[in-house]
């Protein structure tokens, strides 16, 4: 079979697999929350990311009439589609059709790329996509002294991809990062192309900075107090490190590692491994001072050296067998997840891997306001009860709640408040915001009683 055929059937069957994971699984704490925060409408920017992937959950919503979970994560399944095919067209432009091939079927086998980006609603399936489109154009461009076209396309993918997430800037550090190290292609700082480039990335990405404005820079305040000093953690770069081995898979985590040091002898090489080191040391330093650091966050830079993979695994004799051996353990973990979650075998520790149907007939009993004590609870809640029924949350920090309408004062409001006991609900929000607070029977979701309460009296909303 050929490279080109091949890579046909790996797209065909990856997208079958994740319709499959998509549909078998509900909305997690986080999609939940983007879904359900999202339904305010199209706007310039929201709280936690750019608009991008708010804006994909929400078209499609109401495109379809439907937030089911298989409904909302098609756009992203759909862009992972596209993403496998552009990585294999970044391979075969470094090296050969069949290293391409390599690079995709890696990049599919990594979790954090081929199951979590690939299915869920959150920014990374947009990020990857643009940063892959703006790495492919960028490869042309180099070598394209008197064409614009792929300039062009250099600035409109790396402004989509900041406008999906903030971490793209990253990907413009790299790119500038190898202007200014790479003899050959230095000249380019004296031509114009790069900088209309960046000048159409930053138009493409103007409306976060509208948004930010006209919101005294709530997003990129909160996305960037999470690098801030806590107290020093040495362990913290082994720490970040090892959880990102984890997420990439550790077997190939090491195999770009070594052809990251490897590949950096020729120019290919030396432009991916440039591209890759902002978000990969950017993190690790963070880790140093700062808990806050989640591992997926420098998955764009592991993204850039799955071509330089794929060149490599293309020669080894191993290969194959490895990438057997890991799509049989990946598609039989996702299968028996799948299973464990449609029978609710595991109602503790799956309970936020489903939807919270169970909550919608008792609540709509109350015939109050519904809250619920965190953004990430908002979000399961509002999940659970759909579009029709408003949800607030009930916290000084709401995220992208905090721009949503807010109920009256006055009347009576319903608590969703998952590990909750009456004296903690008292002690938090019997004595300023209500004038008492009542508890009521739990609802059993999935086998786990979800605390409800009664907040009566509301004085006022926490700012």
């Amino acid at each position: 079979m050929n490279s080109r055929r091949a890579l046909l059937w790996l797209i065909l069957l990856g997208t079958l697999v994740r319709l499959g994971f998509a549909w078998g699984t509900g909305l997690g704490v986080d999609e939940s929350y983007m879904v359900v925060a999202g339904r305010g409408g199209f706007h310039l920017g929201y709280f936690d990311h750019p608009l991008v992937s708010w804006w994909l959950s929400h078209g499609i919503a109401e495109l379809s009439g439907s937030e089911a979970p298989f409904v909302v994560r098609l756009p992203f399944v759909a862009l992972f589609a596209l993403s496998t095919w552009l990585m294999a067209r970044i391979g075969t432009a470094i090296a050969t059709p069949k290293a391409g091939l390599w690079a995709a079927l890696a990049f599919n086998l990594s979790p954090v790329f081929g199951i979590t980006s690939a299915t869920w609603v959150l920014p990374d399936g947009p990020l990857i996509a643009a940063l892959l489109a703006a790495t492919l154009c960028l490869l042309h461009a180099l070598d394209a002294p008197k064409r614009w076209g792929w300039w062009l396309g250099v600035g409109a993918a790396a402004g989509l991809a900041m406008l999906s997430k903030y971490t793209a800037v990253l990907w413009v550090a790299g790119l500038l990062l190898y202007l200014l190290t790479h003899p050959e292609h230095r000249r380019w700082l004296l031509r114009p192309q790069p900088y209309v480039a960046g000048l159409l990335a930053g138009s493409v990405f103007s409306p976060t900075i509208i948004w930010n404005l006209q919101h005294n820079w709530a997003s990129l305040a909160f996305q960037g107090g999470r690098a801030d000093a806590a107290k020093l953690h040495l362990f913290g770069p082994v720490v970040t490190l090892a959880g990102e081995a984890a997420f990439v898979l550790p077997w190939i985590w090491a195999g770009l590692m070594l052809v990251w040091w490897r590949g950096m002898r020729d120019r290919s090489g030396w432009l991916l491994g440039c591209l890759a080191l902002p978000p990969i040391v950017l993190f690790v330093v963070i880790s140093l001072w700062s808990r806050q650091v989640l591992f997926h966050w420098a998955s764009p830079g592991y993204l850039m050296l799955f071509p330089l993979l794929g060149a490599w695994l293309q020669s080894q004799p191993w290969a194959a067998r490895v990438a057997r051996a890991t799509t049989l353990v990946l598609v039989g973990g996702l299968v028996i997840l799948v299973a464990a979650v449609q029978s609710a075998i595991l109602p503790g520790p799956l309970l936020q891997a489903r939807t919270w149907d169970a909550l919608g007939p008792t609540l709509r009993f109350y015939n109050l306001p519904v809250a619920a004590i965190s953004w990430s609870t908002a979000g399961k809640v509002g999940a659970g009860l759909g579009p029709d029924v408003p949800v607030y949350c009930l916290n000084v920090d709401p995220r992208e709640f905090r721009f949503g309408a807010q109920p009256p004062t006055g009347g009576d409001i319903v608590i969703v408040a998952p590990d909750r006991t009456m004296a903690q609900m008292q002690m938090a929000y019997g004595y300023g915001l209500f004038t008492r607070i009542e508890q009521m029977p739990p609802i059993r979701v999935d086998g786990v009683d979800i605390p409800i309460f009664i907040g009566r009296g509301l004085k006022g909303w926490p700012q």
